[in-house]
């Protein structure tokens, strides 16, 4: 035991201290927004202190065995994603939830999000089609292959939640860049996209039109979600340079900063602690992204670099989009602000994506200790 903490160890240590980081400030985040001249432990802090305390648990477990067990398995793995974002059709287990159906209830415990988990489920799998596909992405045929492996997942999310089928997408694309596509391919797979718009818009949920509408026309604020990203917009504007000061934020007290626990969270920041606050939380996670990109540097084949590249993509896009959407520079899609905003199946999805990322580096290094009496021997 001893022997593979140090191990875990060996890795990237700032990748743990700005995990580490980001929760403390998610934790303190979401004890302001129920601060009210007293400190309040609610369901929601203790779920989400336990979520990244199980987290740590599932990086523990997860790097006990090396990913490359799973090469062969894409599979049994697709059958299991599309199993998994199935179930929340199941009556009695599938519940609405801010206009979609895309969580399960588990009785006397809590409501969990299948697609955050399918997300980890998605990088294994089209890792592992790029990886043996790579010269097929040379020609246009290959690219729409892939596309089709790809677009079951994608559109089963899309029916219920258009913000996390934006994410599978960001992750595909990324993986399809290192994968070594074609740019002229890849621009007229582009184009038949664009074209396929206003056919696939007509197909959209009604609130999910509703989002778009509201992105086009954001001075209107009769449209749902303009409201909204509006008095965002205030709170963070009113937070200045240095804020307001941590729980004394106006905007938040008087839930005019909607979801503020999880979609507008950084609008709680930006107000509290002001353009220091969210300039920090910006580069905090900067340093993360930087330090996850390097290990694909030390990555031990294309599977592995592949499965790195497909979390950075995933990171990036989650952290663009939900801090530009509180700011009104993208559409509100209700994509939460990863390790920061509250959820328990966001926390432990992005726990998993790290332990991958640490599991890819150990595997790829061939990173072991060997003990030899009270002494220990580093193998790489």
């Amino acid at each position: 035991m001893l022997n593979y903490l140090k191990r875990l160890f060996f890795v990237d240590k700032w990748i743990f201290i700005s995990v580490f980081l980001l929760a403390a400030l998610s934790l303190t985040m979401i004890e302001s927004t129920d601060y009210d001249g007293a400190f309040v432990l609610t369901r929601e802090f203790v779920v989400q202190a336990a979520s990244y305390v199980l987290g740590f648990v599932v990086i523990f477990i997860m790097n006990k065995f090396s990913y490359t067990a799973l090469k062969g398995t894409e599979k049994w793995l697709y059958l299991a994603a599309i199993v998994l974002l199935l179930t929340v059709y199941i009556p009695g287990l599938g519940v609405d939830q801010f206009g979609s159906r895309a969580w399960i209830k588990i009785p006397g415990l809590t409501t969990i999000q299948p697609s955050e988990f399918v997300k980890i489920l998605f990088i294994l799998i089209m890792a592992m089609y790029f990886a043996k596909h790579r010269n097929d992405l040379h020609d246009f045929k290959g690219l729409l292959k892939a596309g089709a492996v790809a677009a079951p997942i994608i559109l089963i999310v899309l029916k219920e939640d258009l913000g996390s089928a934006l994410v599978f997408a960001a992750i595909w694309l990324a993986m399809l860049f290192l994968a070594g596509v074609s740019y002229r391919v890849l621009a007229k797979f582009f184009l038949i996209i664009a074209l396929a718009i206003p056919v696939a818009y007509k197909f959209m949920a009604d609130y999910q039109k509703v989002r778009i509408e509201a992105f086009l026309h954001p001075d209107n604020l009769s449209l749902e979600g303009n409201f909204q990203v509006w008095q965002s917009k205030i709170a963070i504007g009113s937070g200045g340079f240095f804020g307001k000061g941590l729980f004394q934020g106006s905007q938040k007290s008087l839930d005019f900063i909607p979801v503020q626990k999880s979609d507008f969270i950084f609008s709680v920041i930006g107000e509290e602690l002001g353009f220091i606050g969210g300039a920090l939380t910006i580069l905090l996670f900067a340093f993360l992204l930087y330090r996850i990109a390097r290990m694909i540097n030390f990555t031990g084949d294309d599977t592995g670099a592949l499965i790195v590249v497909g979390i950075l993509g995933m990171f990036i896009f989650q952290v663009f989009e939900n801090i530009a959407m509180t700011m009104g520079i993208m559409p509100v899609t209700g994509i939460t602000l990863p390790f920061i905003s509250n959820g328990g199946s966001s926390i432990l999805s992005n726990m998993m994506a790290i332990g991958l990322v640490l599991n890819v580096y150990l595997s790829g290094n061939n990173i072991s200790f060997k003990v030899s009496g009270k002494a220990s021997t580093l193998t790489v």
